[in-house]
């Protein structure tokens, strides 16, 4: 079964907040619980700040993945001894 959570996220430092409602688990709703109480923070406060951990990992890792298109594009690739050499380094 699933519950309603709604998230307030705060925008910047000017403390402008809009309403998200995320349907969870109640698993994760009572951890999230758990997790305030801990930590004296409210919910909506852990919900905004992992969705916006969560949107900053995501952000950065297609911008790496687009990165690395557009040199894979332009032909830019290591040579075999460059590969070799990360490979020996790492793997031994």
């Amino acid at each position: 079964m699933c519950y309603d959570v709604n998230v307030y996220i705060h925008i910047e430092a000017i403390m402008e907040t809009a309403i998200l409602t995320l349907r969870v688990p109640q698993e994760i709703k009572e951890q999230l619980g758990k997790l305030a109480e801990a930590t004296h923070r409210s919910q909506s406060f852990l919900g905004s700040e992992a969705i916006r951990r969560y949107i900053d990992l995501e952000s950065w890792q297609i911008a790496e993945i687009q990165l690395a298109v557009a040199e894979a594009d332009a032909g830019e690739f290591a040579s075999d001894a460059e590969f070799n050499a990360v490979i020996e380094k790492h793997a031994g």
